[in-house]
């Protein structure tokens, strides 16, 4: 897996790893790149049901109205 370096405030890398409950910078910030990255799936999950839902709500056929 390839490596990215990134430079970062340290009074923030150390936050997260209060946060986190982790020793090291390193781990710290790969759980918050996982923990965004899981919560974006989990949005992207419930938008799907959404739209499906309401797609299969559009194509019913209409009773008359009047």
């Amino acid at each position: 897996m390839a490596k990215v370096s990134i430079s970062l405030d340290a009074e923030l890398v150390v936050e997260v790893m209060v946060l986190a409950g982790v020793g090291s910078p390193q781990d710290a910030i790969e759980l918050v790149v996982r923990d965004y990255i899981a919560r974006g799936h989990r949005t992207e999950a419930r938008t799907e049901l959404r739209d499906q839902g309401l797609r299969e709500v559009d194509a019913k056929p209409q009773e008359p109205q009047g």
